[in-house]
């Protein structure tokens, strides 16, 4: 692992004043993770581990450029990509915080009740407390705006009936932010919609897991029955849940992980490469080339957001490359190695069986490759 870090994880452009950052990120994941397998760094944002938030936590980088009143640290956008990168090229286990820091810290900093986003999000900066995202159902698609879960007005907040589908980590969160149509008198689909912070306790609520093909049960159904919502719980104003909802995507396509899921297999073929074979050298150049200019690309709307500026078209071009690019990985692999694709094999082998059967996902999270496209033509004009 460390010397595929070296070779693929390396600035484009000198860090500078981030070098020491990187330095103590890179020391502190050597102590805490630096024997995690291949097969288990390939699960990195995925990858649950309660302990290992809390320790980041403690060294301040959750929620790092949040303001000190929410407790954090005030940092550059350039200095949370520096941790979010060595974070992910080490394969590490953040899928406990991951949700909650990315999106919901963010939006609940912006639109919250101040009394409730000064009570929940500092306890994201320290680890404690874990979101889950409530925006597809069943039927629904990719057409986030025809969801049907309703919220209707009663004394004292909102009941909310309905399903909401695909949702990570729902039966290990303390929250939900689940977007949900509060007026169904619009005439415009998009007009209506409001987001709710939801307890994860309450009652009349239901996770139900579903199995992935790799076996695993991080995605769930929920059912809400009934369930009360107060109103300091609703997010920014009723039927403002679109915009919100929009700007709250932007967040989730735009970070290193987008094109960072599929490293762990990279670096095992670096580590596994026959330097006398030239079919070798060549696809991997490629592969380490194109992860280069999703790096250089990435940083570039770290940077946008660092300057207060939107990069919802470069976000959506990021995901959409990103994600054609880590589900191209396995397939050079089996291309170059001819592995038999066991769960038990090899550590080289068990990483590329669990990519081979996980990132089919990676072109619909964060939002199918017909929407990000449509995104794209409509920012450049031709749609």
């Amino acid at each position: 692992m460390d010397t595929a870090s070296q070779i693929v994880i390396r600035p484009a452009q000198p860090d500078g004043d981030l070098a020491p950052l990187r330095a103590q990120v890179r020391a502190f994941l050597a102590d805490t993770v630096g024997d995690r397998p291949p097969q288990k760094r390939a699960q990195s944002w995925s990858g649950y581990d309660p302990a290992f938030s809390l320790a980041l936590g403690a060294k301040g980088w959750i929620g790092m450029t949040w303001p000190k009143a929410f407790g954090g640290q005030e940092r550059s956008m350039l200095e949370r990509y520096v941790v979010l990168e060595e974070l992910l090229a080490a394969g590490a286990p953040v899928g406990g915080h991951w949700v909650a820091e990315r999106q919901s810290g963010p939006l609940l900093m912006r639109y919250a009740d101040p009394e409730v986003a000064h009570e929940i999000v500092p306890r994201i900066t320290r680890g404690e407390v874990r979101f889950c995202i409530g925006m597809s159902e069943p039927d629904s698609g990719s057409d986030l705006a025809s969801i049907r879960t309703r919220g209707d007005r009663v004394d004292g907040g909102w009941v909310v009936n309905g399903t909401k589908l695909w949702t990570s980590n729902a039966h290990r969160s303390h929250y939900m932010i689940a977007l949900v149509r509060t007026d169904r008198s619009a005439d415009d689909k998009h007009k209506g919609l409001s987001q709710l912070l939801i307890d994860m306790r309450s009652e009349g609520l239901q996770v139900r897991p579903i199995r992935n093909l790799a076996g695993e049960e991080h995605f769930n159904e929920v059912v809400f029955d009934n369930v009360f919502v107060p109103d300091r719980m609703v997010i920014g104003e009723p039927g403002q849940g679109w915009a919100q909802v929009t700007a709250e995507l932007t967040f989730e396509r735009s970070g290193p992980e987008r094109y960072l899921s599929s490293y762990a297999l990279l670096a095992e073929m670096v580590d596994h490469a026959d330097a006398d074979d030239a079919r070798h050298a060549v696809e991997l150049g490629y592969l380490v080339a194109e992860l280069s200019n999703l790096r250089q690309m990435s940083r570039g709307i770290a940077a946008m957001l660092h300057r207060g500026e939107n990069p919802q078209l470069a976000a959506a071009n990021v995901k959409d490359l990103g994600a054609l690019f880590e589900q191209r990985i396995p397939e050079v692999a089996h291309q170059l190695f001819g592995h038999e694709l066991r769960p038990d094999g090899s550590p080289f082998v068990a990483t590329h069986c669990h990519l081979t059967q996980t990132v089919p996902s990676f072109s619909l999270r964060g939002g199918t490759r017909e929407i990000l496209r449509g995104i794209i033509a409509r920012g450049l004009g031709v749609r």
